[in-house]
């Protein structure tokens, strides 16, 4: 098995899982808060798009063609976890798939050793290569991916691919309890 294909392989499934779960919700839950610290879809989708600019694009000396409206000089001054009012679902998810797309061109255009370098890694971090860069991207892509799963969940209780909570309450409402009976002994 060719390692660089399988990350690029399981790196796509993770992106489409990820936009998957915008699908069918209004532009008001897509930028809904859902967790204490403001976790919601749409800051996720434009989170990763920054991360696949910097990891898969700028690290390798591939800057994006236009840079997207949240980039700052310093990218931990940047609002990447949630969409401002005057940043539309399509502009967002449009910056997202382009990075992915820019992305797969350095991927494809490079061997898994070539060097790269992140600005704002710690000293002596700095300097690193599409390997370790794109598991850290397939990493942040799968995990945010997962959080995007359960957060459709929250909305309108659809899981996995399109199958819905409503589809099988019964077995749903059976399986929490069992949860949660399993979870009482430790009260």
């Amino acid at each position: 098995m060719d390692p660089k294909a399988e990350l690029s392989r399981v790196l796509q499934v993770s992106r489409t899982t990820l936009t998957s779960k915008l699908d069918g919700l209004s532009d008001y839950d897509v930028r809904r808060p859902l967790t204490p610290t403001g976790t919601n879809l749409l800051g996720l989708v434009k989170h990763l798009a920054g991360l696949e600019y910097g990891y898969l694009g700028e690290a390798f000396g591939r800057p994006p063609a236009e840079r997207p409206s949240w980039f700052r000089d310093d990218p931990y001054d940047e609002i990447d976890m949630w969409a401002t009012p005057d940043e539309s679902r399509e502009y967002i998810v449009g910056v997202y798939l382009r990075a992915c797309a820019h992305a797969d061109v350095t991927v494809g255009s490079l061997e898994l050793s070539s060097p790269g370098y992140v600005a704002h890694w710690a000293d002596g971090h700095r300097e690193t290569t599409l390997d370790v860069l794109l598991i850290r991207m397939v990493a942040e892509t799968s995990q945010h991916a997962g959080h995007a799963d359960i957060l459709r969940e929250q909305l309108d209780g659809r899981i996995g691919g399109n199958t819905t909570i409503a589809a099988d309450a019964a077995f749903w409402d059976d399986r929490r309890g069992q949860v949660q009976a399993a979870a009482d002994h430790f009260r």
